[in-house]
């Protein structure tokens, strides 16, 4: 479906108004308990963003990425968690491009009524990290089932998910032609299979994030689990990562705009010495500096998107994005505790909140310098790094 610029501007509206039901009040409660905002997860599924990129004939919307981006830089511009719902989104593009029939008529449109949540993805190990094609749990067929032993970690909204992307290797690395072979990619149904071979506990981390690690103890799941085919779950994955970059990159867009819009407002109200220090050059130009940062950024994000939507390989232009936006976020970031001084460390303003949440995207769901690596490796010719 062709998006006008009245359509996006109607979404950002749209997100906004849902968005103002979620005040700061609301977030500081869930970020001191350590809760899940399932009551925002559940507005956003039934307004119907959380299915934004499934087709009109499952029960979607049929967005196409980029305006999934809007959606979801407008939550973080209001002030709101989107980190809670994203991976609905670039989990759902991979079931999208490479399941089934049976698959996308089985499981979509409950997931666009809110009936299902498709909120996990299982790649990343304790050993390997971002080294996915040394991970090592291992999926072992058994006539109509695979049998599943191994662990995940960082494993987002496992506790919160009905559904799971799980990534886990069906043929020994020693047994494959090309390290990229050999591994496969399933869509597990956690309600047949929590407490039995899956063990879920949740990781405490500096923000509210919902994190877990997963063990997968002789795990059976059917063989129609398995999306595509056998051995080329690392190829199918990588969509989905491009897409995930992508919307991560606006979601850093939209923190950036809060913390701009947040340090700007207060720089003008805030007085010391007689006058504003809004009027100081040295409280301005900061702001000044992360606003052209944060811009040039945002161009990046939506010429990845396009190129996504296009259906090129977005991998140069997902890695950049989500580079130079984490870093415009971050910026922004430490710019507007500059900016609020002793007031930035207060709970009451949501600065500090937001700060500790903007961290995590230069290092997740991919590091700058594993960016800077693949830049340099498959856009510029260097030799490999590592």
């Amino acid at each position: 479906m062709a998006q006008t610029s009245e359509d996006l501007d109607e979404i950002r509206r749209a997100v906004r108004a849902l968005c103002e039901a979620f005040p700061g009040e609301y977030w500081r409660a869930k970020d001191r308990d350590r809760e899940y905002p399932d009551e925002f997860v559940d507005a956003l599924t039934q307004a119907g963003f959380l299915a934004a990129l499934i087709p009109e004939e499952y029960g979607g919307s049929g967005l196409k990425l980029d305006s999934a981006a809007i959606i979801m830089e407008e939550i973080q511009a209001s002030g709101c968690n989107g980190a809670a719902a994203h991976a609905q989104m670039y989990v759902m593009n991979t079931l999208l491009r490479y399941g089934s029939e049976e698959q996308k008529r089985a499981y979509l449109p409950a997931v666009a009524k809110g009936e299902l949540r498709l909120q996990a993805f299982g790649v990343s190990e304790p050993a390997s990290g971002t080294d996915t094609l040394s991970l090592r749990t291992f999926a072992a067929r058994d006539g109509d089932e695979y049998v599943i032993n191994g662990q995940k970690i960082w494993t987002s909204r496992a506790e919160h998910s009905d559904l799971m992307a799980l990534l886990a290797r069906t043929t020994p690395r020693e047994q494959v032609e090309k390290k990229t072979d050999g591994l496969s990619l399933f869509l597990i149904d956690m309600r047949e299979v929590v407490g039995k071979g899956m063990t879920i506990r949740p990781i405490r981390t500096m923000m509210n994030h919902s994190t877990t690690e997963i063990f997968f103890d002789d795990m059976r799941i059917p063989a129609s689990a398995l999306i595509g085919e056998e051995g080329k779950g690392f190829r199918y994955i990588l969509s989905g990562m491009n897409a995930e970059r992508i919307l991560i990159g606006a979601e850093c867009i939209g923190d950036a705009k809060w913390f701009i819009e947040k340090a700007t407002g207060y720089a003008k109200e805030r007085e010391v010495f007689g006058r504003s220090i809004g009027q100081n050059q040295g409280v301005q130009f900061p702001i000044a500096r992360c606003y052209a940062q944060m811009r040039a950024a945002e161009l990046m994000v939506h010429h990845a998107a396009a190129v996504y939507d296009e259906g090129g390989n977005a991998g140069e232009q997902a890695n950049m994005a989500k580079m130079l936006a984490s870093e415009a976020s971050w910026a922004a970031a430490d710019m507007c505790v500059q900016t609020f001084g002793g007031f930035g460390f207060a709970e009451e303003y949501d600065v500090e909140r937001k700060f500790r949440e903007a961290r995590l995207y230069t290092v997740a769901p991919i590091s700058t310098n594993l960016i800077l690596s693949y830049l340099a490796e498959h856009v510029l010719g260097l030799p490999r790094s590592y």
